[in-house]
């Protein structure tokens, strides 16, 4: 048996962290099986749907690594869901009702009252009670299909062998088991992917987590990162791991594996997930991340950059980032002409009268021949010791003045970045002058 899973969005919003590990574990089981991951993009509702969401799943789709296989969009199959729908009326199993307030006539499959067990990869055996569920809307009075009968007809016709789904779909399982069995149609395999809850308790919400996958991905998070995260909202690899390659992890899935208890949204969790990739991501595809974004803030030209200098920038960064858009913040003092200072910093470490100490640390970056990071550090730590100060005396009221901030890079490779004449300059608004 060739192994053929979906996924069904919506295009009624954007994608989610829910529907996006929904996705990754369907592409995951189709890859790890050797099968086909199919896309199916539930349209149906057209009031509701619109491009720029389709949009947004599709490119978040592709970042995300989950390449579909086949691609089916449910509003052009509206003369299969007819065809289907005429047979149960044909063989009696569904009858035709004018509803109050429609002008046409809906078609509705009359439900048998009985009991019905689903032996569910995750969850083992479910029972239903069908004599709880009424009859069931096929076609609705304007034409359209239901949600549970274009599922039944689309899983059958696109050959979908198993259907793994967030389990805010087992109250839709009896109804479409009923409607396979109307139809004399082979049943899927379900698996019920347990619920992913907010850190701080509860369903996921906008407040709580439920961000769009483009929002994340304007925040800075790398989608090898974010899959990696995803990955663990339910399975994991074992032996302790939590940072796994997606190409090990196709090896190890299984969708029997998944756990049965909810799974915790932890955006802590996250963060720090996003600093692994980051720090092990090659310098120059973070720049290319980062250079648009550069050019937005007007930090760089982009006809017209030093290349070689931002990738050189990101080095420099990029173990201490979060997220990629950290480096827009704490990196600025490198692109700007004017540095603001933090007021709090100033305070701290400016207040006192340095201007000798920084006159001479002036005199001393002048003297260089060899403008390099070590020369730097060997021409501060030879001013400080014949100053008779220790060293913290002064690290930090420089790179205040240089980065108006009180954290970041080793100060040396801040000033070597910075070039000994814009060092100077920003040292020599520090220096009174003499009335």
């Amino acid at each position: 048996m060739v192994i053929r899973v979906r996924f069904a969005p919506s295009p009624t919003g954007y994608l989610h962290i829910g529907g996006s590990r929904t996705a990754l574990f369907n592409w995951l089981y189709a890859r790890a099986k050797g099968g086909k991951f199919i896309l199916r993009i539930e349209d149906t509702d057209s009031a509701r749907s619109k491009k720029e969401y389709l949009d947004e799943i599709l490119d978040s789709m592709k970042w995300l690594g989950f390449e579909w296989d086949e691609i089916y969009y449910q509003s052009q199959r509206f003369n299969l869901y007819q065809e289907y729908a005429q047979r149960l009326l044909k063989d009696g199993k569904a009858y035709t009702q004018k509803l109050e307030g429609k002008s046409g006539e809906a078609i509705i499959y009359k439900v048998t009252p009985g009991s019905i067990t689903i032996d569910d990869l995750i969850r083992g055996k479910i029972q239903f009670d069908t004599s709880t569920i009424k009859d069931q809307v096929l076609i609705k009075s304007d034409g359209t299909p239901t949600y549970n009968f274009a599922c039944v007809v689309d899983d059958y016709t696109m050959d979908i062998t198993h259907v793994i789904r967030g389990d805010d779909h087992i109250s839709n399982t009896p109804k479409q088991f009923l409607l396979y069995q109307a139809l004399g149609l082979p049943v899927p395999y379900f698996a019920h992917l347990p619920l992913i809850l907010a850190k701080a308790g509860g369903r996921l919400s906008k407040r709580k987590g439920a961000t769009a996958i483009s929002e994340y991905r304007q925040m800075g998070y790398l989608s090898a990162a974010l899959v990696n995260f995803l990955l663990l909202l339910g399975w994991a690899p074992g032996e302790n791991r939590e940072v796994i390659d997606i190409n090990e992890a196709i090896k190890l899935f299984d969708v029997k594996n998944i756990n049965k208890t909810a799974a915790v949204l932890d955006l802590d969790k996250l963060d720090w997930m996003n600093n692994q990739y980051l720090k092990k991501e090659d310098p120059e595809r973070l720049a290319d991340e980062l250079i648009p974004a550069l050019a937005e803030k007007d930090y760089i030209d982009k006809e017209n950059f030093d290349r070689n200098y931002v990738v050189s920038l990101v080095k420099l960064f990029q173990a201490r980032l979060t997220v990629l858009n950290d480096f827009l913040d704490w990196a600025d003092f490198f692109f700007l002409k004017e540095v603001p200072i933090d007021p709090a910093a100033e305070k701290k470490f400016l207040t006192r009268d340095l201007s000798k100490e920084f006159k001479l640390f002036i005199e001393r970056l002048d003297d260089l021949d060899t403008f390099d990071i070590l020369t730097i550090e060997e021409a501060f730590r030879q001013m400080v010791k014949e100053l008779n100060i220790e060293a913290k005396v002064l690290i930090h009221p420089i790179r205040v003045a240089l980065t108006g901030k009180t954290i970041g890079p080793g100060l040396f490779e801040v000033i070597y970045y910075l070039g000994k004449e814009r060092t100077k300059e920003r040292l020599s608004k520090f220096i009174k002058r003499p009335v």
